[in-house]
Protein backbone atom coordinates (compact mmCIF):
# COMPACT_ATOMS: atom_id res chain seq x y z
CA UNK A 1 0.00 0.00 0.00
CA UNK A 2 1.03 3.08 -1.12
CA UNK A 3 1.42 6.24 1.56
CA UNK A 4 -1.12 7.87 -0.92
CA UNK A 5 -3.68 5.26 -0.43
CA UNK A 6 -3.36 5.06 3.23
CA UNK A 7 -4.15 8.72 3.15
CA UNK A 8 -7.29 8.41 0.94
CA UNK A 9 -7.81 5.21 3.26
CA UNK A 10 -8.00 7.73 6.50
CA UNK A 11 -10.14 10.31 4.53
CA UNK A 12 -12.58 7.53 4.68
CA UNK A 13 -13.07 7.05 8.25
CA UNK A 14 -16.15 9.19 9.28
CA UNK A 15 -17.33 9.12 13.00
CA UNK A 16 -20.43 7.29 13.59
CA UNK A 17 -23.15 10.19 13.90
CA UNK A 18 -26.36 10.14 16.23
CA UNK A 19 -29.10 8.30 14.08
CA UNK A 20 -26.82 5.62 13.18
CA UNK A 21 -26.43 1.48 13.94
CA UNK A 22 -23.59 0.56 16.27
CA UNK A 23 -21.42 -1.94 14.21
CA UNK A 24 -21.07 -5.62 15.39
CA UNK A 25 -18.58 -6.33 17.27
CA UNK A 26 -17.30 -9.28 19.75
CA UNK A 27 -14.22 -8.26 21.86
CA UNK A 28 -11.87 -9.89 24.77
CA UNK A 29 -12.74 -9.01 28.08
CA UNK A 30 -9.83 -7.97 30.92
CA UNK A 31 -11.95 -7.41 33.74
CA UNK A 32 -14.66 -10.47 32.68
CA UNK A 33 -14.78 -13.97 31.48
CA UNK A 34 -15.00 -14.70 27.67
CA UNK A 35 -15.90 -12.18 25.26
CA UNK A 36 -18.76 -9.11 25.05
CA UNK A 37 -20.49 -8.49 22.17
CA UNK A 38 -22.82 -6.02 20.88
CA UNK A 39 -25.74 -8.72 20.88
CA UNK A 40 -24.66 -9.11 24.58
CA UNK A 41 -24.98 -5.42 25.31
CA UNK A 42 -28.31 -4.89 22.98
CA UNK A 43 -31.44 -4.38 25.17
CA UNK A 44 -29.70 -1.85 27.35
CA UNK A 45 -27.98 1.41 26.56
CA UNK A 46 -24.52 1.96 26.67
CA UNK A 47 -21.89 4.57 26.70
CA UNK A 48 -18.68 2.90 25.12
CA UNK A 49 -15.17 4.57 25.14
CA UNK A 50 -12.23 3.66 22.46
CA UNK A 51 -8.74 4.43 24.03
CA UNK A 52 -5.11 4.21 23.25
CA UNK A 53 -3.22 1.47 25.23
CA UNK A 54 -1.90 1.32 28.45
CA UNK A 55 0.91 3.13 27.26
CA UNK A 56 -1.03 6.74 27.39
CA UNK A 57 -1.25 7.89 30.72
CA UNK A 58 -4.49 9.86 29.64
CA UNK A 59 -6.23 7.15 28.40
CA UNK A 60 -5.32 5.29 31.84
CA UNK A 61 -6.90 8.04 33.32
CA UNK A 62 -9.80 8.19 31.43
CA UNK A 63 -11.00 5.06 32.48
CA UNK A 64 -10.72 6.26 35.88
CA UNK A 65 -13.49 8.79 34.95
CA UNK A 66 -15.55 7.05 33.48
CA UNK A 67 -15.28 4.09 36.78
CA UNK A 68 -16.55 7.46 38.47
CA UNK A 69 -18.89 7.78 36.26
CA UNK A 70 -20.28 4.41 36.32
CA UNK A 71 -22.75 4.82 39.85
CA UNK A 72 -24.56 8.13 37.93
CA UNK A 73 -24.70 6.36 34.55
CA UNK A 74 -25.76 2.92 36.32
CA UNK A 75 -28.57 4.46 38.00
CA UNK A 76 -29.76 6.43 34.93
CA UNK A 77 -29.77 2.37 34.00
CA UNK A 78 -26.97 3.14 31.30
CA UNK A 79 -23.96 0.59 31.09
CA UNK A 80 -20.07 1.99 30.81
CA UNK A 81 -17.71 -0.20 28.30
CA UNK A 82 -14.46 1.06 27.38
CA UNK A 83 -12.05 -0.42 25.13
CA UNK A 84 -8.42 0.21 24.68
CA UNK A 85 -5.72 -1.27 22.00
CA UNK A 86 -3.91 -3.39 24.86
CA UNK A 87 -3.43 -7.01 24.40
CA UNK A 88 -6.15 -8.96 26.37
CA UNK A 89 -3.26 -10.48 28.69
CA UNK A 90 -1.42 -7.16 29.67
CA UNK A 91 -4.85 -5.46 30.33
CA UNK A 92 -5.44 -8.42 32.60
CA UNK A 93 -2.46 -8.01 34.42
CA UNK A 94 -2.41 -4.28 34.70
CA UNK A 95 -6.30 -4.38 35.73
CA UNK A 96 -6.01 -7.22 38.37
CA UNK A 97 -3.71 -4.51 40.68
CA UNK A 98 -6.36 -1.79 39.54
CA UNK A 99 -9.93 -3.19 39.25
CA UNK A 100 -12.76 -1.09 37.67
CA UNK A 101 -16.33 -1.43 37.43
CA UNK A 102 -16.18 -0.30 33.90
CA UNK A 103 -16.72 -3.30 31.40
CA UNK A 104 -12.75 -3.35 29.96
CA UNK A 105 -12.39 -5.04 26.40
CA UNK A 106 -9.19 -4.92 24.34
CA UNK A 107 -8.75 -4.17 20.95
CA UNK A 108 -5.07 -4.24 20.25
CA UNK A 109 -6.08 -3.86 16.20
CA UNK A 110 -8.34 -0.90 16.66
CA UNK A 111 -10.48 -2.82 14.37
CA UNK A 112 -13.57 -1.66 16.30
CA UNK A 113 -12.24 1.97 16.67
CA UNK A 114 -12.32 2.24 12.89
CA UNK A 115 -16.03 0.32 12.38
CA UNK A 116 -17.05 3.72 14.97
CA UNK A 117 -15.08 5.89 12.46
CA UNK A 118 -12.79 7.16 15.33
CA UNK A 119 -9.75 8.60 13.67
CA UNK A 120 -5.99 8.13 13.47
CA UNK A 121 -3.56 10.68 12.74
CA UNK A 122 -1.75 10.53 9.46
CA UNK A 123 1.15 12.64 8.93
CA UNK A 124 2.08 13.55 5.42
CA UNK A 125 5.65 12.92 4.19
CA UNK A 126 8.14 16.20 4.53
CA UNK A 127 8.20 18.56 1.65
CA UNK A 128 4.53 17.07 0.78
CA UNK A 129 2.17 19.57 -1.41
CA UNK A 130 -0.92 18.14 -0.15
CA UNK A 131 -2.83 20.23 1.68
CA UNK A 132 -2.64 19.37 5.58
CA UNK A 133 -6.39 18.36 7.30
CA UNK A 134 -6.00 17.66 10.80
CA UNK A 135 -6.19 14.59 12.19
CA UNK A 136 -6.29 12.74 8.36
CA UNK A 137 -3.55 14.68 7.06
CA UNK A 138 -1.05 16.48 9.63
CA UNK A 139 2.05 17.66 9.36
CA UNK A 140 4.67 16.53 11.69
CA UNK A 141 5.16 20.37 12.30
CA UNK A 142 1.60 20.98 13.41
CA UNK A 143 1.85 18.09 15.48
CA UNK A 144 5.69 19.03 17.27
CA UNK A 145 3.61 22.33 17.96
CA UNK A 146 1.05 21.35 19.93
CA UNK A 147 0.95 22.24 23.58
CA UNK A 148 -1.45 20.57 25.93
CA UNK A 149 -2.73 20.68 29.24
CA UNK A 150 -6.14 19.24 30.07
CA UNK A 151 -7.35 19.92 33.18
CA UNK A 152 -4.17 21.91 34.07
CA UNK A 153 -2.26 18.82 35.53
CA UNK A 154 1.20 20.69 34.40
CA UNK A 155 2.38 23.93 35.54
CA UNK A 156 2.26 25.34 32.12
CA UNK A 157 1.23 23.44 28.66
CA UNK A 158 3.95 20.62 27.75
CA UNK A 159 4.63 19.09 23.81
CA UNK A 160 2.04 15.93 23.71
CA UNK A 161 4.83 13.26 23.87
CA UNK A 162 6.99 14.88 26.77
CA UNK A 163 3.59 15.10 28.50
CA UNK A 164 2.99 11.18 28.20
CA UNK A 165 6.83 11.10 29.15
CA UNK A 166 6.15 13.44 32.11
CA UNK A 167 2.96 11.66 33.69
CA UNK A 168 4.16 8.23 32.76
CA UNK A 169 7.29 8.90 34.87
CA UNK A 170 5.37 10.59 37.47
CA UNK A 171 2.86 7.30 37.93
CA UNK A 172 5.79 4.95 38.02
CA UNK A 173 4.54 3.27 35.00
CA UNK A 174 7.33 1.67 33.03
CA UNK A 175 6.24 0.54 29.24
CA UNK A 176 6.28 -3.49 28.63
CA UNK A 177 7.36 -4.84 25.27
CA UNK A 178 3.81 -4.96 24.28
CA UNK A 179 2.86 -1.68 25.42
CA UNK A 180 5.72 -0.23 23.26
CA UNK A 181 4.71 -2.17 20.12
CA UNK A 182 1.04 -1.20 20.86
CA UNK A 183 2.57 2.56 20.78
CA UNK A 184 4.82 2.07 17.83
CA UNK A 185 1.43 0.96 15.56
CA UNK A 186 -1.08 2.60 17.00
CA UNK A 187 0.57 5.95 18.47
CA UNK A 188 -1.32 8.26 16.57
CA UNK A 189 -5.39 6.87 17.17
CA UNK A 190 -7.45 9.41 18.54
CA UNK A 191 -9.83 8.47 21.02
CA UNK A 192 -13.73 8.90 20.82
CA UNK A 193 -17.15 8.23 22.77
CA UNK A 194 -20.53 6.68 22.18
CA UNK A 195 -23.57 6.89 23.63
CA UNK A 196 -25.96 3.97 22.20
CA UNK A 197 -29.34 3.43 23.57
CA UNK A 198 -31.09 -0.02 23.64
CA UNK A 199 -32.04 -1.06 20.17
CA UNK A 200 -28.02 0.03 18.98
CA UNK A 201 -28.65 3.26 17.56
CA UNK A 202 -26.08 5.85 18.44
CA UNK A 203 -27.43 8.80 20.36
CA UNK A 204 -24.44 10.70 21.15
CA UNK A 205 -20.75 10.99 19.45
CA UNK A 206 -17.59 12.83 20.88
CA UNK A 207 -14.21 12.36 18.91
CA UNK A 208 -10.81 13.94 20.64
CA UNK A 209 -8.98 16.97 19.53
CA UNK A 210 -11.94 17.49 16.22
CA UNK A 211 -10.32 21.00 16.21
CA UNK A 212 -6.65 20.57 16.10
CA UNK A 213 -3.94 18.82 17.97
CA UNK A 214 -4.04 21.49 20.78
CA UNK A 215 -7.14 19.48 21.88
CA UNK A 216 -5.27 16.28 22.35
CA UNK A 217 -5.76 14.55 25.44
CA UNK A 218 -8.39 16.38 26.53
CA UNK A 219 -11.89 14.06 27.25
CA UNK A 220 -15.14 15.45 27.56
CA UNK A 221 -16.76 16.84 31.18
CA UNK A 222 -18.69 14.14 33.16
CA UNK A 223 -21.09 17.17 33.07
CA UNK A 224 -21.21 16.70 29.47
CA UNK A 225 -21.58 12.46 29.50
CA UNK A 226 -24.12 13.04 31.78
CA UNK A 227 -26.44 15.39 30.41
CA UNK A 228 -25.95 13.60 26.82
CA UNK A 229 -27.35 10.26 28.54
CA UNK A 230 -30.06 11.97 30.04
CA UNK A 231 -31.40 12.97 26.31
CA UNK A 232 -30.60 9.42 24.78
CA UNK A 233 -33.63 8.12 23.31
CA UNK A 234 -35.22 11.54 23.69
Amino acid sequence: MTRSEEYSMADQIRPLQPGEPAPSFALAAANLEGTISLADLRGRPFLIGFFRGLHCPFCRRQVEQLAGLHPALRSAGIETVAVINTPVDRARLYFRHRPTPVTLLCDPDCRTHRAFGVPRGEFLPEGSSERPEWPHRATMAQFEAARINPAGVFPEPLQPMEANVVLNASDGFELVEADKAILADHGTQLVGHFLVDATGIVGWAQIEARDGPNGLCTFPAAAQILAAAKNLGR
